[in-house]
């Protein structure tokens, strides 16, 4: 299982979904500089987190519709770690589990270096990726 080990000023923790998603930011002390529920939308996730954008890094679990995301950081230079969604649950275990825990605990996951980190398709592969699959 490979981790995501590389130190930032700040790391993300994107819980994801069709209509909305839940953001967590952590500085390098663990402290919160974000948390809160927002939209799906580009837009409003670069205003969120402009503040933090600094060497920023963010987490997203490999769920779904993760593409514009990664795509979203790529252009913008900002790294984007996907998260491999069978292993996670295994790591941070735990008896309660929401959208505003889950998108904690991938922030402090990343910023510890423990995060199960799963392969980024480039763009121009996944058309292929998801006929195969």
């Amino acid at each position: 299982m490979r981790f995501y080990t590389k130190q930032h000023k700040a790391s993300g923790g994107i819980d994801r979904h069709a209509r909305s998603m839940y953001v967590c930011i952590l500085n390098q002390d663990g402290e919160i500089l974000l948390h809160r529920q927002m939209k799906t939308s580009p837009e409003m996730f670069l205003k969120a987190i402009a503040p933090s954008r600094e060497d920023l890094v963010v987490a997203v679990e490999c769920l779904f519709t993760w593409y514009w995301l990664a795509d979203l950081c790529a252009h913008d230079g900002m790294p984007c770690v996907l998260g491999h969604a069978l292993s996670m649950p295994a790591i941070h275990g735990g008896q309660a589990k929401n959208d505003k825990i889950d998108s904690q605990k991938m922030a402090v996951l990343l910023r510890g270096g423990l995060l199960p980190q799963a392969y980024v398709y480039p763009a121009d592969r996944r058309a292929t990726r998801d006929l195969l699959r």
